[in-house]
């Protein structure tokens, strides 16, 4: 919901940093927020939530700076989105499920489940509509967005995203309360994108 807002604001506050690395490859802050992704998702199974939340601060740190740096050298390419999308979803998968193995029940797999699968139909819902919207010209480009292709708003996006899993690390014994509202919250911008693109793509 406040993704566009969020972008501008993180390219101000880490455009500093982002020159003083601007020698390093896009892709290796995109790995290494990867690996520090992974890295939160064991830490959260041993139950040590506050090395996790550090790693997920990190995580964040680095999956920004991958495209800050990039567009100060001039060097966005369509695999750098691509390779940072990716990523950012085997992160947002793996870390409720190191949570979830880290503190095991019945109603915690249940909602882990749940979870995923609303984020499977999500993910399906907006990038098949940031596709078409890619087709039709009216994407990215037109939008001035800076992102490789349009990501239409919702209103859990990944600012959203990223204050949940903070919620998940620091709170671990309130998951499956957080799981349960997050999945719901998930469904509504499912419906909410599909109106979207019914009013606008017919």
């Amino acid at each position: 919901m406040f993704d566009n807002q969020m972008r501008r604001l993180k390219d101000v506050v880490f455009a500093p940093l982002g020159q003083v690395l601007g020698h390093i490859p896009p892709a290796s802050f995109t790995l290494m927020a990867l690996l520090l992704g992974l890295g939160t998702a064991v830490t959260l199974y041993f139950q040590l939530y506050l090395v996790a939340f550090l790693g997920w601060f990190f995580n964040r740190v680095f999956d920004a700076l991958d495209g800050v740096v990039a567009r100060q050298q001039g060097s966005q390419s369509d695999f750098g989105g691509y390779l940072d999308i990716v990523s950012d979803f085997v992160v947002y998968a793996v870390i409720p499920i190191g949570l979830v193995l880290g503190r095991p029940s019945a109603t915690g797999f249940m909602l882990l489940a749940v979870l995923l699968a609303c984020y499977y139909v999500n993910a399906a819902s907006w990038i098949y509509l940031a596709a078409i919207l890619e087709k039709r010209a009216i994407g990215a480009a037109l939008q001035g967005e800076q992102t490789a292709v349009t990501m239409p708003v919702g209103l859990i996006g990944g600012t959203e995203t990223i204050v949940f899993y903070a919620l998940f690390i620091l709170f671990p014994g309130w998951y499956l309360w957080l799981f349960a509202l997050l999945a719901a919250l998930v469904v509504l911008t499912i419906f909410q994108r599909l109106v979207w693109a019914y009013r606008r793509i017919r």
